[in-house]
C-alpha cells in the first residue's frame, strides 16, 4: 500500500492508493523509469534526417491544443503530426513479445496504448491533420522520406486551394 501526502494550507491528509502491479522487481522498475518520453534515439535520428532535407518542425508539440497528448514531430502549417512508436509500448507486430512476468498488467496496458493511438489518429484526421506513424525499428532515412512526401503533398494541396 502506498500513501500519497496532500497538503492543503497547513492540513496534511493521507490517501492510500490501491496496491497494483507496478514493477516485478527493482531492476524492472529502474528500466521503466529510465525510458524517455521524448528525444529518444529513433526520434533524434528522424529529426536529423528531416532537418537535413530542409524541413523545419516543432518537437514534442500538441497538434490539438485542447488534447493532452503530444506528437513527436509537428509541421503546423502543413498540419502533419509524426509519431515514432516504440515496438514494446505500442505492440509492434514484428517485434513485440509479451512479457513473461506481470502479464495481467502488460497485456491490457499495450491494448490501451493501441486503442489510444487509434483514437489520436481519428481525432487528428477529423481536425484535418495528416498522421504519420513509424516504428522505432524503421530506418530513419525511410521515415524521413515518408514524412517529407506527406508534408510536400499537404503543402501542394494548400497552394492549390488558394
Amino acid at each position: 500500500m502506498v500513501a500519497l501526502v496532500e497538503m492543503a494550507g497547513t492540513e496534511i491528509t493521507l490517501q492510500h492508493l490501491p496496491a497494483g502491479p507496478w514493477a516485478s522487481s527493482a531492476a524492472v522498475r529502474n528500466v521503466m523509469r529510465a525510458n524517455r518520453k521524448r528525444d529518444t534515439a529513433p526520434e533524434l535520428a528522424v529529426r536529423r534526417r528531416l532537418h537535413a532535407l530542409g524541413l523545419r518542425y516543432r518537437v514534442n508539440c500538441r497538434p490539438l491544443p485542447d488534447k493532452r497528448w503530444t506528437a513527436d514531430v509537428v509541421f503546423t502549417r502543413a498540419r502533419v503530426a509524426v509519431f515514432i512508436d516504440g515496438c514494446f509500448w505500442h505492440g509492434c507486430p514484428a517485434h513485440f513479445s509479451q512479457p513473461r512476468t506481470n502479464t495481467s498488467y502488460w497485456g491490457p496496458k499495450i491494448a490501451r496504448n493501441q486503442t489510444r493511438d487509434a483514437q489520436v489518429d481519428a481525432a487528428l484526421a477529423d481536425a484535418g491533420w495528416a498522421v504519420v506513424r513509424a516504428w522505432e525499428h524503421e530506418p530513419a532515412s525511410d521515415v524521413a522520406e515518408r514524412v517529407a512526401t506527406v508534408v510536400s503533398a499537404r503543402r501542394q494541396e494548400a497552394l492549390g486551394a488558394r
